[in-house]
């Protein structure tokens, strides 16, 4: 379930504050892929965020790397993951290497049995907070 931080990440203060609550309320070791994510991110204000950046809620469209197989997800936490209806957990391998990047750069993952995935982020098709919300 690991995931590659590759691209630099950037998180709004609201999403790191929360996302750094999920950890401490989860089993220890639930996904060390968004401890490095808060350890190491970019922080900005949820006004000043890109609307290009992968935020909480975040409607994405992605390209499977090397099939070109497009498909759309929404990023969210784990309480509200739908994995069959596009809403993938932040805490997932996928999610937790979706969030903080930008339209245009690369994911990269590791499934549970250990195979390595990519999927290019080819638009951000919502962001809360490009639409004045910040605080979802």
């Amino acid at each position: 379930m690991e995931t590659q931080l590759s691209a630099e990440r950037t998180l709004t203060e609201i999403d790191y504050l929360r996302l750094t609550r999920l950890l401490l309320q989860s089993e220890p070791g639930t996904s060390e892929a968004i401890q490095d994510l808060l350890d190491n991110s970019v922080l900005v204000g949820s006004p000043s965020v890109a609307p290009t950046v992968i935020t909480m809620y975040t409607q994405v469209l992605l390209e499977h790397v090397p099939h070109a197989a497009r498909y759309k997800i929404t990023l969210c936490y784990p309480d509200d993951a739908e994995p069959s209806q596009g809403f993938i957990s932040v805490l997932s391998p996928l999610g937790s290497s979706l969030i903080g990047l930008r339209a245009g750069d690369v994911a990269k993952w590791r499934t549970p049995g250990g195979e390595e995935r990519a999927a290019r982020i080819v638009d951000v098709l919502f962001q809360p907070e490009a639409t004045g919300d910040y605080t979802t």
